[in-house]
């Protein structure tokens, strides 16, 4: 637990460091409030439009993130020490991708609120699409970890991080739009949280193994 807390502490204090966590919510909230001011103010049209616009601005703000997750780690040494540590590997990335939820997460997620708003979403709505988000980008920071894994060793990696991450997107981006739209809600939700559990589960897993592989 104490390596868990470490981990995380540090984590969001290196995502915070600078106002490097800004960068995804800056263009997160800059790609959807623009929209309607582009669109205009056909109330159909921004609700049709509008939540696929949500959760794809939401999955690029993540993936904004991954490349460095564990690069640096592996530049400066700091994965031989994971790897020393009496804690398991896989509850120290897992710590990792808990600090980046929290640090980008969480925070795309309440911002989901005025940006649905904006989107002319019903406002009884509202809680539900904050709920998903949380949920969505939990499965993209999970899916992501394995991402960043497997590219750490890779300089620039940043385009073949997207090829890898970017069809596990795609699931919770279609049932979280369905969320977004009133479509299916309760079927689309219960999918949403099984992606998130999934990648919650085996994301770290899967991760700790691709760094084994990159230390030796």
């Amino acid at each position: 637990m104490n390596a868990f807390v470490a981990t995380f502490r540090r984590e969001l204090a290196m995502m915070w460091a600078g106002g490097g966590a800004l960068t995804p919510l800056g263009y997160f909230f800059g790609a959807t409030m623009l929209v309607p001011l582009a669109m205009g103010p056909d109330r159909a049209l921004l609700e049709a439009a509008g939540p696929p616009l949500v959760w794809i601005a939401a999955a690029l703000s993540v993936l904004a993130m991954l490349e460095r997750l564990f690069q640096a780690d592996l530049e400066d040494g700091s994965l031989d020490q994971m790897l020393l540590s009496p804690a398991p590997l896989e509850f120290i990335v897992f710590a990792k991708g808990a600090a980046l939820w929290v640090a980008i997460g969480l925070p795309l997620a309440l911002g989901g609120a005025p940006v649905a708003i904006a989107l002319q979403a019903p406002v009884e709505r509202v809680p539900l699409i904050v709920a998903s988000l949380a949920l969505g980008t939990a499965a993209f920071v999970s899916v992501g970890l394995i991402g960043a894994a497997l590219t750490a060793s890779v300089k620039r990696g940043g385009v073949l991080l997207a090829l890898i991450v970017l069809p596990f997107f795609a699931p919770p981006i279609i049932f979280g739009a369905s969320v977004a739209s009133g479509e299916d809600v309760a079927a689309a939700f219960a999918i949403l949280a099984g992606c998130a559990l999934g990648g919650i589960a085996l994301g770290p897993i899967a991760a700790a193994a691709a760094l084994r592989l990159q230390a030796e």
